[in-house]
């Protein structure tokens, strides 16, 4: 068991300090009984060396082995990976179900939890899972609520909260599939969680604009491999309602310009996403004569 460790940054709207306090620590040394479950963490990473301390840091003292799989970073991510005992391995990219399916084969243990070098653990998901390692479990796969950073607040609303991610799982009985946005498959039920994974997304609107940018050519192209040609239609009429679900029906008002901006660039993601579907519907035509 890699040996718990203090925390010093900050989170939550009341500006709570994730520690790892006294009773924490009695559980990760003091035990006299060994964890009836181990848990693997595992990431894929890419320059990362400004946000995967955190990340590492909030999984120390819960994670039995942490796994880092690495496409080619020229800063210090892989070092800082190793500062904090991960195992790193290089993998030149494929996609992200591939990278992550990867990384889960590197592991020696049973049990698995994805995390991303921009998340962090909240003292009360690392308390839930320390619980859970003691217990037998009831399911194969385990889901919790995420919460998002956006340029420095955290958002509760604009249909980003409480954005449920299925993390845990034993192996050998789910798996993940999708070039962007992938899935992880599993056949049953769903175990919860207790405690929010802290998803600290954004920090300034420019990086929001790259992020739909490369999102949405990837996005078209998954739809023209699945076959999809019409996008007239839904780019002038799912745009403005995808405005709307996001700042009215999902209640982004109540996020303050932060959901503004949230349902502005959802909206201006699908109006991209058709239109660059229908530039590869196009551009088959053309080669097609």
């Amino acid at each position: 068991m890699l040996e718990a460790a203090s925390f010093g940054w900050v989170s939550g709207e009341n500006n709570r300090r994730f520690s790892d306090d006294e009773g924490l620590t009695k559980r990760v040394r003091g035990s006299t009984n060994p964890p009836m479950n181990r848990i693997s963490f595992c990431l894929i990473t890419k320059n990362e060396e400004r946000r995967l301390g955190r990340a590492l840091q909030s999984a120390v003292g819960v994670a039995d082995e942490i796994i880092v799989v690495d496409c080619g970073s020229t800063d210090r991510t892989a070092e800082i990976a190793r500062e904090h005992g991960a195992k790193v391995v290089y993998r030149a990219w494929t996609n992200f179900g591939d990278q992550r399916d990867f990384a889960v084969a590197q592991s020696s243990h049973e049990w698995i939890y994805t995390l991303d070098a921009d998340e962090a653990l909240s003292d009360e998901l690392r308390t839930s899972l320390l619980d859970w390692k003691q217990k037998e479990p009831e399911f194969w796969v385990y889901e919790g609520p995420r919460l998002a950073q956006y340029l420095g607040g955290w958002i509760r609303h604009s249909g980003w909260y409480p954005n449920m991610q299925r993390r845990l799982y034993q192996k050998s009985a789910a798996h993940y599939e999708g070039i962007v946005h992938e899935t992880l498959v599993f056949d049953g039920k769903l175990g919860r969680l207790r405690g929010d994974l802290l998803h600290y997304t954004i920090e300034t609107f420019a990086e929001h604009e790259a992020k739909v940018e490369s999102y949405c050519t990837l996005a078209a192209q998954k739809m023209f491999d699945a076959g999809k040609r019409r996008w007239r239609g839904a780019m002038w009429f799912a745009t403005p309602w995808t405005f709307l679900q996001s700042f009215v029906f999902r209640a982004g008002f109540l996020d303050g310009y932060r959901g503004a901006l949230i349902a502005q660039m959802a909206a201006r993601s699908v109006r991209l996403k058709f239109q660059r579907l229908g530039a590869l519907v196009r551009q088959t035509k053309r080669n097609s004569n």
